[in-house]
């Protein structure tokens, strides 16, 4: 019986080909991801390939990496993995190798790993000092990483030696390519960057007031909505004879009926209903949690998903890919992709196809049957009102009982 490796633990004689201890472990990792027998059958014949590959060119698994697999479809074109995702299947291997100690990782490019540190160093502070959750710490590090990489390339990062003007010329020149919102955004970040430098004394001026402020003009637009018949037809658009229109049902109807965020949404976990209260605790921007009634049609329905839609899986998340691996969505994206869908399948074509679309469509809906602002704030849990003023310019019918009539005009 050939030996079985735990983790941390690496054999130096060790070579692909001995799938007594491989195939098995990587075929039950396949099965709890959620695979079909078809898809795990495809993957572990690719590995064989690649296992009778490795084995001829005397390739031992430590010696394993990213060039041994690229060189493998080199010297073995026929493997087609642009077609079959072989690709993917050998680099999940290789991590899954990691993971337990087979391989080791190769060492790291040095300006790499500058950059990842200062990107931790950044993450913590943002958490621990600055008390941001970890999915808006997720959208500032892309944006500060893109401005460290384009201001010192690939060599040493020397982070005293940052230039207001080079700064300065980074917003501009790519504040021009985003939206208002993401160049914010990008802006927000380079600030509370610089503002973590000082603190950490990597430099000793205020290079945050160099940061461009990108104009917006408060109050300046009527959020877009849909009516609530609009909205009914695209929650009907979903198809709850499957999993699939199950779950997104579920979802659209969070942003319909409670006004989430997509964000909130993401972050939801099965630890987060209490069934027997009828309550639903949302994270929120930051720190923030909220507590939240569930509608009888919302529960419904989300009971439903987990009872007949969501694949059996380890994760706590709510919502679960529709294919394999089953897990969490990633990102905010995920919720998007879902209202738009939807919005094509009901026949829809508004300018604005975000998940905010229903959250704006909940607001104008409450205001037109006579909720006060007040109210909106509290369903939407925006932290100032200021931010739910924006709905005021909606309500035209209050606002045309104000109206002076004009001089000279009809009575």
């Amino acid at each position: 019986m050939s030996k079985q490796l735990s983790k941390g633990e690496i054999s130096p004689y060790s070579q692909l080909d001995q799938v007594d201890w491989l195939i098995p472990a990587f075929t039950s990792l396949l099965s709890e991801q959620g695979y079909s027998p078809a898809s795990i059958s495809g993957k572990i014949n690719i590995i064989r390939n690649f296992s009778l590959w490795s084995m001829k060119r005397r390739l031992k698994v430590y010696e394993l990496d990213q060039h041994s697999i690229k060189l493998f479809f080199v010297e073995q074109p026929r493997a087609g993995y642009d077609r079959r995702g072989e690709l993917a299947t050998l680099y999940s291997l290789l991590d899954w190798l990691q993971e337990f100690g087979h391989i080791q990782l190769p060492s790291p490019d040095t300006h790499d790993t500058e950059l990842n540190g200062i990107m931790r160093g950044f993450s913590r502070y943002l958490e621990d000092e600055r008390g941001l959750s970890r999915a808006t710490v997720s959208t500032y590090i892309p944006l500060v990483r893109n401005f460290l990489s384009e201001l010192f390339g690939s060599g040493h990062i020397s982070l005293n030696k940052s230039d207001a003007s080079f700064v300065t010329q980074f917003v501009l020149r790519h504040a021009r390519t985003m939206s208002t919102s993401r160049a914010q955004l990008m802006t927000t970040s380079l600030r509370g960057f610089f503002r973590f430098l000082c603190v950490r004394g990597d430099i000793s001026f205020e290079l945050a007031a160099s940061v461009p402020t990108v104009a917006s003009w408060r109050l300046s637009e009527i959020p877009k909505s849909l009516s609530p018949e609009e909205v009914e037809r695209v929650l009907q658009s979903c198809d709850r004879d499957t999993a699939i229109g199950k779950r997104d049902y579920a979802t659209l109807l969070l942003l319909a009926r409670l006004g989430l965020r997509a964000g909130e949404i993401v972050a939801m976990t099965l630890d987060d209903m209490n069934w027997d209260a009828g309550v639903l605790t949302l994270h929120g921007k930051g720190a923030r949690k909220a507590q939240l009634p569930m509608p009888n049609d919302v529960g419904e329905a989300i009971a439903l998903y987990l009872r007949q839609g969501r694949p059996i899986c380890k994760t706590r998340s709510m919502f679960i890919r529709s294919r394999a691996p089953y897990q969490g969505f990633s990102s905010s994206v995920a919720i998007v992709d879902i209202v738009r869908r939807s919005l094509a399948k009901a026949g829809l074509n508004p300018i604005r196809k975000g998940a905010h679309l229903l959250r704006h469509s909940l607001a104008t809906k409450m205001l037109e049957r006579g909720a006060c602002l007040a109210e909106i704030r509290e369903i939407l849990r925006h932290s100032t009102i200021n931010t739910t003023e924006i709905y005021a310019k909606v309500d035209l019918v209050a606002l045309s009982g104000l109206a002076q009539p004009w001089p000279g005009g009809d009575a």
